[in-house]
């Protein structure tokens, strides 16, 4: 097969939604398959928009002759109108990590992002969906009838897995500061600052690494730092910024928790990873976290903007020594259950495979160009 995949940016960055892609391609070449990268370049919002009449990455699109063309569903601003043209030249593919009007933001952003977002959704021909949560909030925004598969991310990418030792009985009333590992790109999205605020009202002994880039939001990073400082924290807290896999691995060994409270995780894709080194998890409430931590039995599920709650079970496993090494045993054997990322992306390739040979609709080159026309001329007056 001849795959296209179209992007922002360099497939080699650093988040959850990244990897998965990169995973696929990975595999999709291991098999023999070629795979071409249509990366677009990263500008805001309003100009991605433009972009779906940029006769540059049209011609491109057009002219490649792909069996099926993939697309990040990042890039939706920069497509869901230019795809009309390209109907009927091979199946276009949607991979759905999670939707942008799931994030919290105000709502008037986030009508202009429904409207653009489902345009976008039903452009397309199908859809690879990261988990049951991304497949039911597309179906809710676009409807249910379009081929699709879900996919789980995996967490085994690491070639070494040392889960951690079991604390046993006789050393747990010795309460060594809990080690907690924060894993995830500085980014509102990702709750670090509730995470903040909840240790400071927590008792006991802590200690909190960071692991993730300050630079996709360096307001949001230096406001995080601010508020450490504030709340007294510097101390107890280390900023370990972006760091290699063989790093993180390490990390994962000699931590006893993962915590991440995002308002929103299409999938969660630390959370499994963590789990495979025997780390219990706290996630959130929102999203997709519920598909991995089971509340109460390999981790806890708390509200992302409850600062008290999730100081509460913190301060638990603090106190609780036994539970954490019966949480950590269950989360490595949730790990243990889960699907490899071959086996995954083996599903992908054998959906895009039947896909190749089913028909598509095109759109004829007049009606497509009138639309253009007239979705330009609204887009430049605003």
């Amino acid at each position: 097969m001849h795959i296209g995949l179209v992007i922002y940016g360099s497939l080699d960055t650093l988040s959850g939604g990244y990897l998965y892609d990169r995973k696929l391609v990975q595999h999709l070449r291991e098999q023999g398959d070629t795979v071409t990268i249509v990366s677009q370049p990263w500008v805001n919002y309003g100009r991605h928009l433009l972009q779906n009449f940029s006769r540059g990455l049209r011609t491109e699109l057009a002219t490649q002759k792909f069996d099926v063309l993939l697309q990040d569903e990042l890039n939706h601003p920069s497509l869901f109108w230019l795809n009309r043209s390209l109907r009927g030249r091979y199946p276009i593919i949607s991979i759905v990590h999670h939707l942008r009007v799931s994030e919290a933001r105000q709502n008037w952003q986030n009508m202009l992002y429904h409207q653009v977002e489902r345009h976008y959704l039903n452009s397309v021909s199908g859809f690879v969906f990261n988990s049951q949560t991304t497949r039911n909030t597309v179906f809710d925004l676009a409807g249910p009838d379009k081929p699709h598969i879900v996919a789980l991310p995996a967490g085994d990418r690491f070639t070494t897995i040392a889960p951690r030792t079991p604390m046993s009985p006789d050393t747990s009333s010795a309460n060594p500061p809990l080690r907690l590992l924060f894993v995830g790109n500085l980014i509102p999205r990702k709750g670090l600052h509730i995470v903040l605020d909840a240790l400071h009202l927590c008792r006991g002994q802590w200690q909190l690494d960071i692991i993730g880039s300050d630079s996709v939001d360096a307001t949001y990073a230096r406001r995080l730092r601010t508020q450490a400082d504030q709340l007294g924290l510097r101390e107890r807290v280390q900023w370990l910024g972006r760091i290699s896999d063989e790093e993180l691995a390490e990390a994962f060994s000699q931590h006893d928790i993962l915590i991440g409270p995002s308002s929103y995780e299409g999938y969660g894709i630390s959370y499994l990873e963590a789990m495979g080194f025997g780390l219990p998890v706290i996630a959130s409430t929102r999203g997709a976290a519920h598909e991995i931590v089971t509340d109460g039995v390999d981790g806890f599920l708390v509200e992302p903007t409850n600062a008290h709650a999730l100081c509460a079970r913190i301060e638990g496993l603090i106190q609780d020594r036994i539970r954490l090494s019966e949480m950590s045993a269950a989360a490595r054997q949730r790990y243990l259950r889960h699907p490899t990322w071959d086996a995954s992306m083996a599903t992908i390739r054998t959906f895009l495979k039947s896909l190749i040979s089913s028909p598509t609709t095109p759109v004829s080159s007049s009606a497509a160009a009138a639309e253009s026309v007239l979705l330009r001329s609204w887009l430049l007056s605003k």
